[in-house]
């Protein structure tokens, strides 16, 4: 097989479940782990209030997306929903970051591009949602 010139039909789906995986698991481990813990633990919500919804809900609800949303990628259910809550995300991010350096904002754009690929392919093959909702 020619890997430069035919279609890989194992290798694309592979490759939108390596992209699943990390982009899930990069944001629940260093971002949505940490926010879920403050909500379940009780302490003190410090936090933006970026869009005028009031710092607790601002919270709760980036806590979703980058807790919930973000194991809803990993296991790939629900995939396109949830990269959509994740680009809203990241794009929210991105407007209050908008004046930081490039080098300090690379990894939102890469987040951010993740998860509109993301939209656009769903979960692939392997995962939940083809298991789930996909049947013939």
């Amino acid at each position: 097989m020619n890997l430069l010139t035919t279609e890989w039909k194992a290798g694309k789906e592979i490759g939108i479940l390596i992209l699943r995986l990390a982009a899930g698991y990069f944001i629940l481990y260093g971002h949505g782990f940490n926010k879920l813990e403050v909500i379940f633990t009780g302490q003190e919500i410090k936090f933006l209030d970026p869009i005028g919804l009031g710092t607790n809900l601002s919270f709760y609800l980036v806590a979703f997306a980058e807790g919930i949303c973000a194991l809803l990628i990993i296991l790939g259910l629900y995939t396109r929903l949830a990269a959509l809550v994740l680009a809203f995300n990241f794009i929210v991010i991105l407007i209050v970051h908008s004046a930081d350096n490039f080098i300090d904002i690379e990894h939102i754009y890469l987040y951010l591009f993740s998860y509109l690929t993301l939209i656009f392919t769903g979960s692939g093959k392997l995962g939940l949602d083809n298991y789930l909702f996909n049947r013939k």
